[in-house]
């Protein structure tokens, strides 16, 4: 008779390993960062800004008695990428978990915005990705297991209007999880993605409390508010941990039932 026992809660323990977090000093970045920390894993934050990733670093460590370091690097730039996730691995000695959360949004109707203004959206949030999971491939391959989480957004699944740029450049994340998530699945590595709503991030308080975020944004939630930081945190965890061991290429919503409308 097989053993019909479940581990449970054993399941999303994530101690010992080693997780990078691009774009992780401040926002949804640096609450997954925090969410992982207090399961136990070590923390690699990848950064332009070598001051904020310090901060950010130091205080995880703080809160949660984990090793964290900072990184500077450029995601656009996949030499610079590469060399950091060396150094990475020479200080951890192991890499287990990517989150992908390094990104921009320019907003404005098409013809008002510039194919610079475009272009630099895309190569952030769709090279950007490509690039850090490029790198970290190899060393989850030779370990034999890995997971990349990719955040993509509700707005890479619905439009909205004047998001060009950024609704576009998540609807290509969200296919390059699935093709990536099948590349990899044969070595024990699952890629997924996190589709957020509105949460209040430093990225979205500039129109926070414009006539569109208090009648469409957050009227089109079924929870009728901005999601919180901390709300982020239990998907991350769910998809960096054993717990989301049979996840491939999925999506996991988390828009307080916007796209459920």
């Amino acid at each position: 008779m097989s053993d019909t026992r479940l581990p449970g809660i054993k399941l999303f323990e994530i101690k010992g390993r080693c997780a990078l977090v691009t774009g992780g000093s401040k926002g949804l970045g640096l609450a997954m960062a925090a969410g992982l920390a207090s399961a136990g894993a070590n923390i690699a934050l990848l950064n332009r800004n070598i001051e904020e990733g310090e901060a950010a670093a130091q205080q995880l460590a703080k809160d949660y008695g984990v090793t964290a370091k900072a990184y500077a690097a450029n995601v656009t730039n996949l030499p610079e990428v590469v060399a950091v996730v060396a150094s990475i691995i020479a200080e951890f000695g192991r890499l287990d978990i990517l989150i992908n959360s390094a990104g921009i949004n320019i907003r404005g109707a098409i013809d008002e915005l510039t194919p610079d203004e475009f272009s630099q959206v895309m190569n952030v949030n769709v090279n950007g990705t490509w690039n850090v999971s490029r790198a970290v491939t190899p060393q989850m391959k030779k370990q034999g297991s890995g997971k990349i989480i990719n955040m993509a957004s509700t707005l890479g699944l619905v439009g909205l209007a004047n998001r060009t740029p950024y609704a576009t450049s998540k609807g290509a994340v969200v296919q390059m999880t699935r093709a990536l998530g099948l590349e990899l699945a044969p070595f024990n590595i699952n890629v997924n993605a996190i589709c957020p709503g509105p949460f209040l991030t430093e990225m979205n308080i500039p129109i926070a409390g414009t006539p569109e975020a208090k009648n469409f944004i957050v009227g089109a939630t079924a929870l009728a508010r901005w999601g919180e930081l901390k709300e982020i945190q239990g998907a991350a965890l769910f998809l960096a941990s054993d717990a989301g061991s049979y996840m491939v290429g999925s999506m996991l919503t988390v828009d307080g039932g916007w796209t459920a409308k």
